[in-house]
C-alpha cells in the first residue's frame, strides 16, 4: 500500500519539507546518494522517519527535489549574467565572465555536483531533468543571441557545442586537474576557440 503523501500547505509544514529537503541535499554531498538513508535525513532535519514518509515516498523522492535546488543554484546566476547582456557588447569580455562564473558554479556545488550526476548514468529521471537543462539553456542562450544582433550559421548547434566546451574545460579545471596542464593557457584555447566559433 502506498504512503498517502501530503502536499504542505501551513508555513509550518513547508518549513519542515523544506528541512528534509536541505537535510538531503547536505547528506547527498557528503555521504553521496547510496551512503546516505532517510533515517539520517530525517535526525539531520530534526523530524521523525515518519514524518519525512508523510512528505516523501522515498529517499529518491527527495533526490528529485534536491536535484531541482542544484539546478537552481548551479545555472540560475549564470542564466541571469547572461540575461543581463545589453548592446552594445563585446563577446570578447562577456565569454571569459561565462567560463569564470561556470567554474565558480563548479567549485562552490562540488560535492553535489559529483553525487548527483554519478547517477545520471543509471537513473532515468536524473538524466532526463539534465538533458531538459541542456534544451531549455541552449534554446534560450541561442534565441538570445539572436536578440543581440549575432548573425551565425546553425546557432543551436554552435551554442550546445559551446556549453560542451565550458561545461568540459569547468570539470576539467575543478575536478581533474592535471599537473602537465597550463590551466591558464587551456583557459586563454577555450576563450579564443568559443569567440571564433561565433564569428
Amino acid at each position: 500500500m502506498k504512503n498517502n503523501i501530503r502536499q504542505p500547505q501551513q508555513e509550518r509544514s513547508i518549513e519542515k519539507k523544506n528541512r528534509i529537503i536541505q537535510a538531503g541535499y547536505e547528506l547527498f554531498s557528503e555521504l553521496g546518494y547510496y551512503g546516505t538513508n532517510t533515517a539520517e535525513i530525517a535526525k539531520r532535519a530534526g523530524v521523525s522517519t515518519g514524518i519525512v514518509y508523510g512528505y516523501f515516498l522515498d529517499k529518491r523522492d527527495i533526490l528529485i527535489c534536491v536535484l531541482d535546488i542544484y539546478i537552481n543554484n548551479v545555472f540560475e546566476p549564470i542564466i541571469s549574467l547572461f540575461d543581463k547582456i545589453t548592446p552594445p557588447f563585446s563577446l570578447k569580455e562577456i565569454i571569459p565572465k561565462i567560463l569564470d562564473e561556470v567554474i565558480k558554479m563548479h567549485k562552490k556545488n562540488r560535492k553535489i555536483h559529483e553525487a548527483l550526476h554519478s547517477l545520471s548514468s543509471s537513473d532515468e529521471a536524473v538524466l532526463s531533468r539534465f538533458i531538459s537543462l541542456e534544451d531549455e539553456i541552449t534554446e534560450k542562450f541561442a534565441t538570445k543571441l539572436v536578440s543581440l544582433g549575432i548573425k551565425s550559421d546553425n546557432m543551436i548547434e554552435k551554442v550546445h557545442f559551446a556549453m560542451d566546451i565550458i561545461q568540459s574545460f569547468a570539470h576539467e579545471y575543478v575536478f581533474d586537474k592535471h599537473e602537465y596542464i597550463d590551466y591558464i593557457a587551456m583557459r586563454d584555447i577555450v576563450c579564443t576557440t568559443l569567440l571564433k566559433l561565433f564569428k
